[in-house]
């Protein structure tokens, strides 16, 4: 076996060299049947691609407009939930004040009572204490 010496090398790789440079200067030949099947799969592989990002938009688009849905069911929900509770604590405060009122009538009533009582007593009792403070003496 020879080895080639370095002019030889040298030779080889500059005739393919030429031969790579010719056929990038000749061009690609659109009637080459490879060329035309290359540039069919690539096309086909483009509109498969843009349906499938298309089909992708849709589908966002589609989830969006379900998640805003359900965004502002949530959100009806909770001023619903939260007038409620303000009803049920407004209804509290008009119980607790009720409750309050009857308590404070409740106490006047004693109160008046007990001043009625005392003042009956007084009235019994001035009788009374001339005569007791007129045995005393």
């Amino acid at each position: 076996m020879r080895i080639p010496t370095f002019a030889e090398r040298r030779q080889a790789a500059a005739a393919a060299q030429s031969k790579l440079l010719d056929r990038f200067k000749a061009g690609i030949d659109p009637n080459d049947p490879a060329v035309a099947s290359r540039a069919e799969a690539r096309k086909a592989v483009a509109e498969a691609r843009a349906v499938r990002e298309e089909t992708r938009r849709r589908e966002k688009m589609a989830a969006d407009a379900a998640k805003a849905i359900e965004d502002e069911k949530a959100r009806l929900l909770a001023i619903a939930e939260a007038e409620a509770e303000a009803v049920r604590q407004e209804a509290a405060r008009q119980e607790q004040e009720a409750e309050l009122a009857a308590e404070e009538a409740r106490k006047k009533e004693a109160r008046d009572e007990r001043y009625a009582a005392r003042k009956l007593r007084k009235q019994q009792g001035e009788d009374n204490r001339h005569v007791r403070t007129a045995a005393r003496r």
